[in-house]
């Protein structure tokens, strides 16, 4: 059970009229109200950029001589939208681009030197363009420079101390970039890319006979990519993210993002920046997961409903065999973390859980790692058996440990102990020797235990204090407010309510009917995932609840509902 500690408020902020919001926005450091500014004037220019001179320059080489464009995508949300978003628009554009992503079973992540030498067979291109990704393919582009095609890479990945060869490097953590955001997603730095392009493209004067490309009509894809990839949310991502779900909202999206709100039951009219990281998120993220994220590209980039929904049809059902093999892996870890604590006897988990089975599936096990490190706060490190014969794993992280800088010093420390790694601060990914799971258990827990303090491996949960109006008024108030997501947190409140009615919906949902102690009306409330004890005692006649306020729409009514994330029992 995690302690619920309420926030402080961090800075002073007026907004007039606004008492509630006034308060979260301190709370979560904002000091001036023009962070609150999400218009596409705010953006910072595109020139900011790193190496973006230089793309824009390539490409317009590309355009004036008819050569062929290929994109080198990633196989999950972030890169699927970036893919369909270069793709659109540089089609709009007036250029010949197809794309390839790779089979992460076979080939692996990024640019590397087999997928150089498959699209140069298949497709011929004069230029690779990597989107979230490249930044670490150091074999890859010498291998496309052996073959005489340039490679652009457009990423937001941390990179290493060898930058590849690139005719371009377009990513703002890279050495001497200046851009204000180092937070923003694959998919933002793709967009900022087509910003200065289509800025040149005018100055050429390309659109003066044919009607030039809005880019901003594709901020859905961006929307999507930067939440599901769960950046950090500073002022420009939620600008971008803002934009998009205004436009989808008004029903301006793709087809395919349409279709798959459809088939997660969501409300197009009411979306929220959650919507797209827990319901359409996870369907385009199958694909890549158990298959090939082409589907779930070819569903972005579908121009007729019929075809979208037919994809988003094959998506839902990949998602739907995703859930059935974590939920297995879920329970297998949790025999195995169940062997490890009563070993311990009584004694503290290690400061970093490393867990391993050979036939774990390669594409879930970082949602395995997400869950257990959710569930005993720790980062937790997953491998499995690959077809290379060497161990994949998949890392998540809590607060106060960056992940892939660990993984640099762990390999730096033990040379040839990890074969290669990359990543961001909460998340990362890496290969090591079959032989080596030991070595690196030892060396990766023992550093993380220097490095973790005992308060930073008790889990906290942050409450925004109590709420004292639960009303529709307030929950529109909240939605209005965001959009919320890491790092700017959607809003939590705690209180204590008398409960009337409980039942068990579903298998592990505990359906609730609560009045507050402080007195009000009565109000429905749900507990996702509840846990075991009160799934089979039930949660007692008045409990303390850490709640979202949000509104149930059933059969066009709209009632006040409590979104329960945790709950102890008076």
């Amino acid at each position: 059970m995690s302690a619920i500690v309420r926030r402080a408020e961090l800075s002073e902020l007026v907004l007039p009229g606004q008492p509630l919001l006034e308060r979260l926005y301190r709370q979560r450091g904002v000091s001036d109200r023009s962070e609150l500014d999400y218009t596409l004037s705010t953006l910072p220019a595109p020139a900011l950029l790193l190496g973006i001179d230089a793309a824009v320059a390539r490409l317009l080489v590309a355009r004036e001589q008819g050569q062929r464009l290929l994109i080198v995508g990633d196989f999950d949300a972030d890169g699927a939208t970036s893919t369909a978003l270069m793709v659109l628009a540089l089609r709009a554009f007036g250029y010949s681009v197809d794309f390839i992503v790779p089979d992460r079973f076979k080939l692996g992540y990024g640019l590397s030197a087999a997928i150089v030498d498959i699209a140069a067979e298949q497709f011929a291109p004069s230029l690779l363009i990597t989107v979230d990704n490249g930044i670490s393919s150091i074999e890859g582009v010498a291998r496309a420079n052996q073959l005489g095609i340039d490679v652009i890479i457009t990423d937001h990945h941390l990179p290493g101390a060898e930058l590849p060869a690139a005719v371009a490097i377009v990513n703002p953590n890279q050495p001497g970039c200046q851009f204000p955001s180092r937070a923003i997603a694959g998919v933002g730095v793709a967009f900022y890319l087509l910003l200065a392009l289509r800025a040149a493209l005018r100055e050429r004067a390309v659109f003066a006979d044919r009607q030039e490309p809005n880019l901003a009509d594709w901020l859905d894809l961006v929307a999507l990519g930067s939440v599901a990839d769960v950046v950090p949310l500073d002022q420009l991502n939620r600008t971008l993210i803002d934009q998009g779900l205004r436009r989808i909202r008004a029903g301006r999206c793709r087809p395919g993002i349409s279709a798959l709100l459809q088939l997660a039951g969501r409300e197009r009219s009411e979306l929220q920046a959650s919507d797209l990281g827990f319901a359409v998120g996870p369907r385009l993220n199958a694909a890549g997961r158990l298959d090939n994220m082409t589907v779930g590209i070819d569903c972005l980039l579908a121009e007729q409903p019929e075809s979208a929904l037919a994809l988003a049809s094959e998506l839902d059902q990949l998602n739907r065999d995703r859930r059935a093999i974590e939920q297995g892996m879920q329970q297998e870890a949790l025999r195995d973390l169940a062997a490890v604590i009563g070993e311990l006897d009584g004694e503290p988990l290690p400061a970093l859980l490393v867990l391993y089975r050979p036939d774990w599936h390669e594409g879930v096990v970082g949602l395995l790692a997400s869950r257990i490190k959710e569930r005993y706060h720790r980062p937790t490190v997953v491998f499995t058996d690959s077809e290379s014969g060497q161990l994949k794993g998949s890392a998540r992280s809590i607060d106060g440990l960056h992940i892939r800088d660990l993984f640099d010093q762990v390999a730096s420390e033990n040379p040839a102990l990890i074969d290669k790694f990359g990543g961001h601060a909460m998340a990362a990914g890496l290969t090591i020797g079959a032989d080596q799971l030991e070595r690196f258990r030892g060396a990766v827990v023992g550093l993380a235990a220097a490095k973790l303090s005992d308060e930073q491996l008790q889990a906290v949960q942050f409450s925004d204090g109590e709420l004292t109006e639960l009303s529709i008024a307030s929950a529109e108030q909240l939605r209005a407010g965001g959009p919320w997501g890491q790092q700017f947190p959607e809003p939590l409140f705690d209180g204590q309510f008398a409960v009337s009615t409980q039942r068990i919906v579903g298998e592990r949902h505990i359906k609730m009917t609560v009045v507050a102690l402080a007195g009000g009306d009565a109000l429905d409330a749900i507990w996702f995932n509840a846990d075991d004890h009160c799934l089979a005692n039930g949660v007692g006649d008045r409990v303390e609840l850490l709640y979202k306020l949000d509104i149930n729409l059933f059969r066009g009514r709209r009632s006040v509902q409590l979104m329960v994330e945790q709950l102890n029992p008076l």
